[in-house]
């Protein structure tokens, strides 16, 4: 940033003007002790110069020296006009309004977690009603994908955000990563085919568990009692869940069993696969290589049913032009309600989104019960409601313990 020096006849207002002393010559070199002043302003050799920046000086020179050129600093117009330097700003230059956003931040994060559970419930209940008449999860999965990795590469073409670097050291790192993503994306939607999607979110609600698991045999990673302990009563409503649930099947609950064990995986690798990379590049690159994971078994599985009648019987029932959009809408939601979870998490802390993603669940499977008119048993209503109890518990208690350990690393 550029700035400025003032000639020896130039005043700042509300600074005095230094005069040479007229009766003293100076007869010694001295030199000025060149020292930033930092009374809550920036550095002079740092971003922003604060208006009425004097370069210090011992106190054997401070009688001898006239105003010279290096000695009185004026702040550059970026500085003058910045909101955040309030009335130490200089000159006729106004003070940037701050925004209504800028202002109340939590007007802003509160946006974000309505946006994310208003996406994340219409994108399950759009999904359910496309199996209703198009049961192909292996093709829809791919359509997710596709529609999501379309969207980033529009966005990297207009520079939003600019497209970060990928070389064959990131590409091994993030190809298990992505791999794991795709495994559990393709069985949770083979789950959300086969049964109601409130009991897949009921089966969900193990993923913890699973990640406890992995942390403590896996990764050889010490895990509280009292995290084992909150995991009890998950265990025991999804199992309560499970055993009265009207639309259950094996291959709904084996499914969902797979997708956590899967995203288990895949929180594994992400943490051997830390990368300086932002969020929204890493999950752009993540989606394609799982895209390209994800179309074999689609094509070898469901591809010759596709070919033979699944296209014909879906456009029959709805038409070609829902049906296209239905496909399209849905990859959309999927992929927006995933990159707005993710720009969540950065805006509040792991407590408040640990929270958020609990409450997220009660409201997908509230209202696939409302939309779909889904008949529970009240044992079932009763273990599901243990189940996101548990759920709410460890990930308090989880958030709490990282917390702690972050204070312990900064002290």
């Amino acid at each position: 940033m550029e700035s400025r020096v003032l000639s020896g006849n130039t005043t700042i207002s509300g600074i005095p003007r230094l005069r040479k002393q007229p009766s003293t010559r100076l007869t010694t070199a001295h030199f000025a002790t060149a020292r930033p002043i930092t009374d809550g302003g920036n550095l002079i050799w740092g971003r922003q110069l604060r208006p009425a920046l004097l370069l210090e000086t011992s106190a054997s020179t401070t009688n001898f020296f006239p105003a010279t050129k290096r000695e009185i600093l004026r702040p550059s117009l970026a500085s003058a006009s910045s909101p955040a330097e309030g009335s130490d700003s200089a000159g006729d230059a106004k003070i940037a309004p701050v925004g209504l956003l800028e202002k109340y931040p939590a007007i802003t994060t509160g946006f974000f977690f309505f946006m994310w559970y208003f996406l994340n419930v219409i994108f399950n209940i759009l999904n359910k009603k496309i199996y209703n008449y198009f049961p192909y999860p292996y093709f829809v999965s791919v359509i997710h994908l596709f529609v999501g990795v379309v969207y980033c590469l529009g966005s990297w073409s207009v520079g939003l955000p600019k497209r970060a670097p990928m070389d064959s050291n990131l590409f091994k790192l993030l190809l298990p990563v992505a791999v794991c993503h795709a495994l559990g994306h393709v069985t949770s939607n083979v789950s959300f085919a086969a049964v109601a999607v409130s009991f897949t979110h009921t089966i969900k609600a193990l993923e913890p568990f699973f990640n406890a698991a992995a942390s403590q045999f896996i990764l050889g990673q010490q895990i509280p009692l009292a995290l084992w302990l909150s995991l009890a009563p998950v265990v025991l409503g999804v199992s309560m869940a499970s055993l009265t649930e009207l639309s259950f099947n094996w291959l709904g609950f084996i499914s969902a069993m797979i997708s956590n064990i899967s995203f288990t995986y895949r929180s594994i690798y992400s943490k051997k696969a830390m990368t300086d990379m932002d969020s929204t590049n890493l999950y752009a690159y993540i989606s394609i290589i799982a895209l390209f994971v994800c179309i074999p078994p689609a094509l070898i599985l469901e591809g010759p049913q596709l070919l033979k009648h699944g296209f014909a019987d879906a456009i029959a029932k709805v038409g070609l032009t829902k049906f296209i959009t239905d496909l399209f809408w849905v990859g959309m939601f999927y992929h927006l309600y995933n990159q707005l979870a993710t720009n969540t998490l950065e805006r509040v802390a792991p407590l408040t989104h640990a929270v958020g993603n609990v409450l997220k669940r009660v409201f997908v499977i509230g209202f696939s019960i409302i939309v779909f008119g889904n008949k529970i048993s009240t044992q079932t209503a009763i273990g599901t409601s243990i189940a996101i109890a548990g759920v709410a518990i460890y990930s308090i208690i989880k958030a709490r313990i990282e917390e702690e350990k972050r204070q312990m690393k900064t002290a």
